[in-house]
């Protein structure tokens, strides 16, 4: 069941960009009906389209879906957690694009490895044989498991699960204990890779997942997805530590927000050095950020804010349309060379309005460091004015919707009070 829209007053909390823990439970719950809905729409796909799909393929799919129900119906919570990983959110958008033959049933072999994480996470005891693509297991939000095998006999035993290639003796087989809570594995075998929980909270980095970056790459010039390999690994685990700890003394709310929204740090590859931060957000995976490693805290505590408000604004949209759907026009901004359609202006503004009202928040502060306070101070004279100038072009739109207008009219009244004085933010 879809949640039902934000109030007109949570909606006026979510115009302003400020964090609110009414506003996290009710984008948590959208997200967990979408993906609902997307899950049974595959299921809908696969057997609409049964007779072009190859050999095995429908079976080892309802398989699927039956040990997914035994997980859900065990451990709920786990299961729920699982569904909705920002991953899971790309591996649906590619299962449900694919067109029908070769390059579904691959998308579709996934879902082996899928429902396999949902048992290992609620403690069922399967005894299956799963797909391992390329000789790669991937366990969605765990880790990863090179196979060197293209399907691999699954059998658990207590807290520990044994993962066989396929045609390999027992000699060969991967021994992976469980924690007993989470069902996470914990071995240290050299072929088994956990994703990295990140410090201070619950987010992750996950450069393994096959999902967490389209094919072709994101962005122009795309870029793709990276390992970052225990030193990077470390690298980005201090960054993430020391961006946390600077927006805890900028803005405490701003942080708990990132720590509740963000679950994943996706790595991707540097582009041109010189274009400053990058980050995005993908619609299909919301709560993860893919990111070029930042050059310091200031720069990563940024594109962790800014892509926050991407994933509010998209969940927003989502309960109550904003704009139309058409990009019946473009509009230049101030922060991008070429012209953005409407709902660009308004995820643009958006973002770097939480940003302007960050920034102030650092320059005004005392006690921050000094590089902080004056990168602060002059990123928001630049950008104070060209986020003026995007609302007004999204208040003469003709393409938001009613909802759109209020909620532009109340992101232009945060505006305003962001250029007086500090007690008007209060």
């Amino acid at each position: 069941m879809t949640p039902a829209p934000p109030s007109a007053a949570l909606l006026g909390l979510f115009a302003r960009t400020r964090p609110t823990r009414d506003g996290a439970v009710l984008l948590r719950s959208a997200l967990h009906a979408r993906r609902l809905v997307l899950l049974k729409a595959l299921l809908v796909r696969v057997r609409r389209h049964r007779a072009e799909l190859g050999d095995g393929v429908e079976d080892r799919f309802e398989a699927a879906w039956r040990l997914l129900e035994r997980a859900e119906q065990r451990a709920p919570a786990a299961v729920r957690d699982l569904l909705d990983y920002p991953t899971t959110g790309g591996w649906l958008a590619a299962a449900l694009t694919a067109p029908p033959g070769p390059e579904l049933d691959a998308r579709l072999a996934h879902f082996d490895a899928l429902a396999l994480t949902a048992a290992l996470r609620a403690g069922c005891a399967p005894d299956l044989t799963v797909a391992t693509p390329r000789g790669t297991l991937s366990l969605t939000g765990l880790g990863r498991l090179l196979t060197g095998a293209d399907r691999v006999a699954v059998r658990t035993e207590g807290r520990h699960a044994w993962i066989t290639p396929e045609g390999a003796g027992p000699a060969r087989a991967v021994l992976l204990p469980r924690d007993p809570r989470s069902g996470r594995p914990t071995g240290a075998d050299p072929r088994w890779t956990p994703v990295l929980r990140l410090p201070g909270g619950t987010a992750v980095l996950d450069d393994l997942d096959p999902y967490r970056v389209p094919r072709g790459g994101i962005g122009n010039p795309p870029r793709t997805g990276v390992e970052a390999g225990p030193a990077g690994r470390a690298v980005w685990a201090d960054r993430w530590r020391t961006a946390l700890r600077l927006l805890d003394a900028t803005d405490p709310a701003r942080a708990e927000e990132v720590r509740r929204l963000v679950r994943v740090l996706v790595p991707v590859a540097h582009a041109d050095r010189g274009t400053g931060p990058f980050g995005a957000t993908l619609r299909a995976a919301p709560g993860a950020v893919l990111a070029a490693l930042p050059e310091g805290p200031r720069e990563m505590a940024e594109v962790l804010v800014h892509e926050t408000q991407h994933t509010k604004l998209a969940a927003v949209h989502e309960l109550v349309p904003l704009h139309t759907a058409g990009p019946a026009a473009v509009h230049k901004v101030g922060w991008r060379a070429d012209a953005r359609p409407i709902a660009g202006v308004l995820q643009g503004a958006y973002a770097h309005l939480a940003l302007t009202d960050l920034w102030r928040r650092a320059a005004r502060s005392t006690g921050l460091p000094a590089s902080w306070r004056t990168r602060a101070g002059q990123q928001f004279e630049r950008f104070h004015h060209q986020v003026g100038r995007a609302l007004s072009v999204l208040l003469e739109s003709d393409e938001l919707t009613n909802a759109g207008r209020e909620f532009a009219h109340h992101m232009r009244q945060h505006h305003a009070r962001l250029g007086a004085t500090p007690r008007a933010l209060r």
